[in-house]
């Protein structure tokens, strides 16, 4: 009998529900669903770096792709589904109260940001972060270390307690904290308390300070030193981990019910979006997966003996099966990739705000692709307009959520074609970065691939990330990776692959294209990349020493 599985991705957007043959990875349908109240920009203020998601969005979601995507399928697919499992965008945790209920699900709360789940690019917690690195700093234990030695405002604790401190009826709520990756396996399965999240190694080993060395997450009087609001959260959280292959449990009858599925339905472990997009692009150890959105996030694998005792500097984490069980992942990436594309186009829009919303929107959907063509008749270098991809602060390498974006260069004959360029080749710039600090630390890469939208829709961005990196890109074929990874652990965890890589020689999609430097072009950039590198060190020092 075919047996299908279903893999989730809940992206900063929207969601996508794939419905997959286990046998093959074939995909027989999918669905995608923009998530009602942030299309509406409720419980945000981009201004104040605060990104809030209500929990009943992603349920509305949930229902409403895992449905429409059964519907298209051939009859019968539904009873045959076997499986399912969950990736959303981390770190993107919320309060519960002590049965596991994020608090916005609670009336009292149902409008209240604080107790809604604080997204991946909220930074409202900058002060937080600095707080927890300074502790760390100071400690005996760098709690840090496996985290590249320096914490985020994006990540787990520093959201948690700026949220305790600025809100008095949620902190006297709370009981405990749950990752949205671990939410979603939680609620499927009907955990009762919040002791009966399973939780995720890749969240919490990425984003949360746990590591077996210290037994687990650091400890009481590490994280009281750093606030005592933070008391009691260590004992009433967890202890151990589990990493995505696992089963959680099975969809409840409601669950089934509600989804069009049978009580027979293995729930998988979640993890993050870029971590199982790696797995659903076919990563293997040196190769250096990009999943390329608003931001980017780098995924590698190694082996435990090539990683031995070494703590790579900069980055987003090093956790043992946070994305191949029995391997290191190694994460990093940009806070902004697309999102400064995105906000460019804002920019040009501006005018256009008295237009109808039809034909305003026909204009803005032709204004990036006429850019990257504009653009991309332009010599490399001819301006000598630089800038840093730093707008929504940098993750990697070396965190620093407190960076703005710079560019220099201009002149009056600076048009609009000439700034895109620009920006694409700042977001290249960084990416290389990244490449250089894992380089530098040691890890070996030998061949990039690329994943998402804009890898598979963006030959300028693609091709000039690879002259500026100097290496082939090779272009997943599904637009839907991250889901297919998900389905990848979905297959596994329900018992149709003994691991996740025989998953991944079943059911890999290979690639759709790849991209090769051009030499003259990568020469050119080495240049321009020295040139990134003095403008991001005067933006850091002159600009944003108080950083």
């Amino acid at each position: 009998m075919s047996k299908y599985v279903v893999g989730l991705d809940y992206g900063t957007d929207s969601a996508r529900a794939v419905v997959v043959d286990a046998a093959n990875g074939e995909t027989i349908a999918t669905a995608v669903k923009y998530y009602p109240r942030w299309a509406e920009g409720m419980y945000c203020d981009p201004a104040a770096n605060r990104y809030r998601q209500h929990p009943q969005d992603y349920i509305d979601v949930l229902e409403d792709s895992v449905r429409e995507a059964l519907a298209a399928c051939p009859a019968g697919t539904a009873e045959k589904v076997v499986g399912i499992a969950f990736d959303t965008t981390g770190s993107t945790p919320v309060f519960t109260d002590e049965a596991g209920v994020p608090l916005s699900m609670k009336p009292e709360f149902a409008e209240n940001p604080n107790a809604m789940f604080v997204l991946w690019k909220d930074h409202t917690a900058v002060h937080e972060a600095a707080e927890i690195n300074r502790a760390c700093a100071a400690s005996s234990v760098d709690y840090s270390a496996y985290e590249g030695g320096i914490y985020s405002s994006e990540w787990f604790w520093a959201k948690a307690l700026h949220v305790l401190r600025e809100d008095k009826e949620v902190r006297e709520a709370a009981y405990s904290l749950v990752e949205h990756c671990e939410w979603m396996p939680a609620l499927l399965t009907g955990a009762k308390s919040a002791k009966d999240v399973v939780r995720s190694r890749c969240a919490e080993g990425h984003k949360a300070m746990w590591h077996p060395s210290w037994g687990g997450l650091p400890p009481e009087e590490f994280l009281t030193g750093i606030d005592p609001l933070l008391a009691g959260y260590r004992a009433r959280l967890f202890t151990d981990t589990e990493t995505a292959d696992k089963p959680v449990g099975r969809l409840t009858a409601e669950w089934a019910g509600r989804l069009g599925l049978t009580t027979e339905v293995v729930v998988a472990g979640g993890a993050f979006d870029c971590h199982m997009g790696a797995v659903g692009a076919d990563v293997t150890p040196h190769t250096f997966v990009r999943v390329i959105g608003t931001s980017t996030c780098d995924i590698m694998v190694a082996s435990r003996e090539e990683v031995g005792d070494k703590l790579i500097k900069g980055i987003c984490g090093q956790v043992d099966g946070s994305v191949i069980p029995g391997m290191i992942g190694l994460e990093a990436g940009q806070s902004a990739f697309g999102d400064i594309y995105a906000w460019f186009r804002k920019l040009l829009e501006w005018p256009l705000k008295g237009l109808d919303a039809a034909e305003r929107e026909r204009i803005s959907e032709g204004l990036i692709p006429a850019l990257s063509e504009a653009a991309a008749e332009l010599p490399i270098g001819e301006d000598a307009i630089v800038a840093t991809d730093w707008m929504n602060g940098r993750r990697t390498p070396d965190a620093n959520q407190l960076l703005k974006g710079t560019i220099t260069g201009l002149t009056l004959g600076s048009d609009a074609p000439r700034v895109f360029r620009a920006l694409v080749e700042a977001t290249a710039f960084g990416s290389r970065a990244i490449v250089e600090r894992f380089r530098g630390e040691g890890v070996r890469i030998d061949n990039v691939i690329g994943i998402g939208g804009i890898a598979l829709k963006s030959p300028f961005v693609m091709q000039t990330l690879s002259d500026v990196l100097d290496m082939p890109i090779k272009v997943c074929r599904t637009d839907q990776a991250c889901a297919l990874g998900a389905a990848m652990f979905a297959a596994t965890a329900a018992g149709v692959y003994a691991k996740v890589e025989d998953a991944q020689a079943a059911m890999s999609s290979g690639f759709a294209s790849e991209y090769k430097p051009d030499a003259k072009n990568a020469a050119l950039y080495r240049a321009l990349y020295r040139k990134y590198l003095k403008l991001g060190a005067f933006t850091e020092k002159e600009l944003f020493n108080e950083a």
